[in-house]
């Protein structure tokens, strides 16, 4: 009875595991998304990119805005005198010239556009960036579910060597129960790793701009990833053309630009006026006309006005703002060199981390991988002669895990370091 139900617990338990790996493995090496396609789908449909891209649009919009001149201002006046005959009908027209400070103002809008500009090419590098980790999360997860796979597999043939073993009392139910626990701890170790999966997937899709539940499978594995990158030749660090060193480059421009137009709007300008009036005016008493006769005694005038309204900064010439103006101007510049010392440290923090993770990489490489395999088939086949213990088989089943995941986390590093090196380079795609 007791064997049957541990027949029955491995029939089912290796059922649930190739049905569990047909549902979670996103990998299609045909019709799957490659890292480059992911990274172009999510550079266009990423939906914070795209509220970034609007940005940009509206500091064009304020900029269109700060090169318009200012509209010109009509005013109508009426006039009566009460119980009186005189009337009085002007018209108005002021003209603001705007002569000097609508060039400062221009720049600097303009300035903001080259800002808002900048900070959205940051914001798709580092999206890019992102993408290229997570795609490469995503396989060191199916890596790693795929370690469990095949070495469940290998357990489940063991246990059920074992439970024929102790059927024919060749072996010792102990050992078969050991056998059945290891391989419970290492069912319980793959649905971690399947839920890993699981997880890195759907980061993925968000910065891809998919749903959670939408499909999505992968083309590339993590060794082709690694190799192509290794074969690229990274070039010299240019922290001066990264995105956000050029973002703080024009960050200083607009501050600059700032300045000149406190400095500027403290100053005199001037504004055009003109004026038209019509005073139609008479007395209560009667006079003598041209031919001698009396008449009322009323005329009608007819005045115009042309003339100059200079503003005079007497009291407020802006001293607060140009303070203010020149306060960020010191900032952005130390902010410029911040950028540029940050941009070469992490230059040389990428590479210097890519190198030892090429080192780490190299150790695994080569016939020590194939070496590792064949101690653990030599180890089982020992085994099953009878001339190992259960305990050998189980040591060096660990060891092998152990060193699988030791050369997945070697992988994993490096194509997280090569892909810290292109951001740091200040690639966007």
């Amino acid at each position: 009875m007791r064997r049957a139900l541990h027949a029955a617990l491995l029939a089912a338990m290796l059922v649930r595991t190739v049905a569990t790996a047909a549902q979670t493995t996103p990998i299609d090496p045909r019709n799957g998304l490659t890292l480059e396609q992911a990274i172009a789908e999510g550079l266009s449909s990423e939906p914070a990119l795209r509220a970034a891209a609007f940005e940009v649009e509206a500091a064009r919009g304020v900029a269109r805005q700060a090169a318009l001149r200012p509209n010109p201002g009509v005013s109508f006046e009426q006039r009566e005198q009460v119980g009186g005959m005189d009337r009085q009908t002007s018209i108005g027209v002021e003209w603001p010239l705007d002569l000097f400070s609508r060039g400062p103002r221009a720049e600097a809008a303009s300035r903001m556009v080259d800002v808002a500009e900048a900070a959205l090419q940051d914001r798709r590098r580092l999206l890019a960036a992102d993408i290229r980790r997570q795609y490469g999360d995503v396989l060191a997860a199916v890596r790693r579910l795929d370690l469990f796979d095949a070495v469940l597999a290998a357990n489940g043939r063991t246990y059920d060597l074992l439970r024929n073993r102790v059927a024919e009392g060749a072996a010792a139910p102990l050992e078969r129960d050991l056998a059945f626990v290891d391989l419970k701890r290492l069912e319980a170790g793959r649905e971690l790793a399947v839920g890993q999966v699981a997880i890195s997937l759907t980061k993925l899709k968000t910065l891809l701009g998919r749903a959670p539940d939408a499909p999505l499978t992968l083309t590339d594995s993590l060794e082709d990833l690694v190799n192509a990158a290794a074969a690229q030749a990274f070039g010299a660090a240019l922290p001066a053309e990264r995105s956000d060193v050029r973002q703080a480059t024009a960050e200083l421009a607009l501050a600059r630009a700032r300045s000149r137009q406190a400095t500027q709007e403290g100053r005199p300008d001037l504004g055009l006026f003109a004026g038209y009036m019509r005073m139609d005016a008479g007395f209560p008493q009667l006079g003598l006309g041209s031919s001698g006769a009396p008449e009322p005694i009323q005329g009608v005038f007819h005045n115009a006005a042309v003339g100059l309204r200079l503003s005079i900064p007497l009291f407020n010439r802006g001293q607060g703002d140009i303070a203010a103006a020149k306060a960020r101007e010191l900032n952005a510049s130390e902010m410029v060199q911040a950028r540029r010392l940050g941009a070469s440290a992490e230059v040389a923090q990428a590479r210097a981390r890519l190198d030892a993770a090429r080192r780490t990489l190299a150790a695994y490489s080569g016939e020590t991988r194939v070496v590792a395999r064949r101690n653990l088939d030599v180890v089982r086949e020992t085994y099953t002669l009878g001339r190992a213990t259960l305990f050998d088989v189980l040591n060096e089943q660990r060891r092998y895990l152990e060193f699988e995941g030791g050369y997945l986390d070697a992988l994993a590093e490096t194509f997280s370091s090569q892909n810290d090196l292109r951001r740091a380079l200040g690639e966007g795609k």
